[in-house]
């Protein structure tokens, strides 16, 4: 089986930290989204990989040269962002015939027996039980739970089952085969060409395909989703935080330090993630992801998203306070 993991997106809505990284390497819980996504592949037995790839693609690839230097791994640039069908359609050639492929979004995290998927036969979409289906790809079963149709945010959904970016795809030259057909006609829905439509062809042709629900799913292209991600995996991961030993700090778990980092006077945690060879001094840090190599100085941070090679520094008082005195700077 080949993992196709498209991560040529832009990332706008978590500009400003996308401007200098993609996504994909934001990192949360101690590593970058897509490594959570790799070693997650890698620990369901797959070790060929095909990374679709576009804006600052040659960080992710060196990221994955780097660190994975025993998967297959295969790039393919996306040098527009067409859309997820389009991003997939790039990746034709490298698909042997009859190969069965699994499709997982770059930057998708979810709680899923992807083990037991794999062994399964067919065709299987990911899907999860949401308040608002509208911003999501939007799965409809029939009475036997088999998918009877898909489609990307519909205005008035039928189904509250979303779409959460993991296929796996016994009939993926059908699929190839759809993608294709849809590009020759131009179609598109929302302006890009959409898995969803692929999809929706096969479907029309007598495909079947299955779903399974997964326990948890963090779409994580907003700040919020981020952290609510990062927390939750600090606590499933549980990093042994008995050998931080740092100067005059306090450490509140679940929180993960990366190496080389000089911390003094501080309080950190819960929720925390810092990336190696940060710099803290005099600071407050609960329910925040600091990237590598930042600097802060006499802050108090809650729920912040702190980039790499930031510099922070608050203020420092020396305060002689009488009685019934207020003060409030801000």
């Amino acid at each position: 089986m080949k993992a196709i993991i498209p991560v040529a997106g832009i990332g706008t809505r978590l500009r400003p930290h996308t401007h200098t990284q993609p996504k994909a390497l934001i990192p949360i819980a101690g590593k970058p989204i897509l490594a959570h996504i790799t070693e997650y592949l890698i620990e369901a037995g797959i070790n060929d990989f095909v990374f679709i790839i576009g804006y600052l693609g040659d960080k992710i690839e060196q990221y994955i040269q780097k660190h994975y230097p025993q998967i297959n791994a295969e790039f393919v640039i996306q040098t527009t962002g067409k859309g997820v069908g389009h991003a997939i359609w790039l990746a034709k050639d490298l698909v042997k015939p009859n190969e069965e492929i699994l499709i997982i979004f770059g930057d998708t995290i979810v709680d899923a027996d992807l083990k037991t998927i794999i062994r399964t036969e067919g065709n299987w979409l990911g899907l999860k039980k949401v308040e608002d289906p509208r911003i999501f790809g939007v799965a409809e079963l029939d009475k036997d739970g088999k998918i009877s149709r898909v489609i990307e945010k519909p205005e008035i959904p039928k189904s509250n089952h979303a779409l959460v970016g993991i296929y796996k795809i016994k009939d993926s030259q059908q699929l190839l085969e759809a993608l294709d057909a849809n590009l020759a006609k131009k179609l598109k829905t929302h302006g890009e060409f959409t898995l969803t439509d692929a999809i929706t062809v096969m479907l029309n042709q007598g495909t079947d395909f299955h779903h399974f629900l997964v326990d948890n799913w963090f779409d994580c292209g907003k700040k919020e989703v981020l952290l609510e991600t990062n927390s939750l995996l600090l606590k499933k991961l549980n990093y042994d935080t008995s050998n931080y030993h740092f100067e005059n700090t306090i450490i509140i778990p679940p929180v993960f330090i990366g190496e080389g980092c000089k911390i003094s006077n501080s309080i950190i945690g819960p929720n925390v993630s810092i990336g190696e060879h940060a710099i803290l001094n005099y600071a407050t840090i609960k329910e925040s992801i600091i990237g590598p190599y930042a600097q802060i100085d006499f802050a108090i941070l809650h729920r912040s998203l702190i980039g790499n090679d930031a510099l922070l520094k608050g203020m420092s008082q020396s305060l002689n306070i009488g009685d019934s005195t207020e003060i409030n700077f801000g």
